[in-house]
């Protein structure tokens, strides 16, 4: 059997109560912190902009290495132009910008 004798005093128990009372309110205040609807939309907000934060990153590494390998393409080891690869990139830009002007003065006749 359990020793249900208690050897503390009428005010050492009101002490304990009033202690117990005390982390008791700061929990239920923490609780009503974390379920309060302006912190459940920042902590969302936060995950929203974390995850955005996250992927223009990768999306700018990968922009940087497509640059860089179309750069290494058009231009040699002292980074002068190769004009043999240069020329035709050109012209397929000029051609392709060609086409878009000339479809969209087709549309607004």
């Amino acid at each position: 059997m359990a020793d249900t004798s208690d050897t503390r005093t009428p005010a050492q128990i009101e002490a304990d109560i009033r202690r117990r009372r005390d982390v008791l309110a700061e929990t239920l205040d923490e609780i009503g912190v974390r379920v309060h609807p302006k912190t459940i939309v920042g902590d969302a907000k936060a995950k929203v902009v974390s995850h955005v934060d996250h992927t223009v990153g990768r999306a700018y590494v990968q922009v940087n290495r497509v640059v860089s390998e179309v750069r290494a393409q058009l231009t040699d080891e002292d980074g002068a132009p190769r004009m043999e690869r240069v020329v035709p990139v050109a012209l397929l830009a000029v051609g392709v910008v060609g086409l878009l002007v000339v479809g969209t003065r087709r549309r607004r006749r």
